[in-house]
């Protein structure tokens, strides 16, 4: 290929369907369709080459405000793909780049332990916000309005709002769904979500399970007062009988009423911050 390496192209595509990960409660999956939507695979330019990733917005020319959609652990699955396609209902143009592409294919791995080990681990911070920057950029590009941007993430994904929130001024609002705040650090992921709270960019939003045995909301709470004592604008909402993953449909953790309302405080959220469809 005249040289050019692996790393250099981004060649993999998305998981069809939802992960192998993680156990699965089907007649409970939300299907969101694709009426009156423009939505489907697509590729990211980075410096390195292209990630695959997941865009939906309205059938149109837009601009439309946009919202980078940051995955869990488990890839750019349907569960992902869906949470865009219902953003694009409401008349945001939402995009999810496969973050972990040039690590492993999450499509053929079932063992959560060894996917939080030898890829989420793997993944160094400053890549994962350079390749959120290329997302914001291929929006722009393609229907999306610059001025009107945000991001939301699930599990990970919410640890990642916090760092992004922190560190494009360019965003109007976070919301970030269970993420990590605590934590352990390492050379590639040197700062946790709370060392970066006093530094946010934009108003955040937290929504936490009381029932999490992976985040402590004392964690939580800590976090926002640091923010707010910065000057930071930080709501956080936590559901009392809500364990981890409670917004994931297609898992035994789902809880509809508490993923319900935090879908509708997320849209509120956005509307209150700038970031709303004309």
């Amino acid at each position: 290929m005249d040289g050019t390496t692996r790393r250099d192209v981004m060649v993999g595509g998305l998981i069809a369907g939802l992960t192998l990960a993680t156990t699965r409660v089907d007649a409970q999956v939300i299907h969101t369709d694709t009426q009156g939507l423009a939505a489907g695979e697509v590729r990211i330019p980075v410096a390195d080459g292209a990630l695959p990733g997941y865009a939906a917005q309205p059938a149109g020319a837009g601009p439309f405000p946009v919202v980078l959609v940051i995955e869990e652990i488990f890839g750019v699955h349907e569960y992902i793909r869906d949470v865009c396609r219902r953003l694009a209902k409401q008349g945001y143009l939402a995009v999810a780049p496969e973050l972990y592409a040039r690590i492993a294919d999450l499509s053929k791995m079932s063992d959560v332990q060894q996917i939080f080990r030898d890829v989420i681990m793997k993944a160094p911070d400053a890549q994962v916000l350079s390749d959120l920057d290329a997302a914001a950029a291929w929006a722009a590009q393609h229907g999306g309005d610059q001025a009107r941007l945000a991001v939301t993430g699930f599990c990970r994904g919410g640890r990642d709002v916090w760092l992004y929130a922190a560190h494009n001024p360019a965003l109007r609002a976070a919301v970030a769904w269970y993420g990590p705040i605590a934590g352990g650090t390492s050379a590639i992921q040197p700062r946790t979500a709370a060392e970066v709270a006093t530094e946010l960019k934009c108003p955040l939003l937290g929504l936490y399970g009381g029932q999490d045995a992976s985040i402590r909301v004392a964690d939580v709470n800590a976090a926002a007062d640091r923010a707010r004592a910065a000057g930071k604008d930080v709501q956080i909402v936590v559901y009392p009988d809500a364990p981890h993953g409670f917004h994931a449909d297609y898992r035994p953790s789902y809880r509809p009423a508490d993923a319900a309302d935090g879908w509708q405080r997320m849209l509120a959220f956005l509307r209150a911050h700038g970031v709303a469809p004309a």
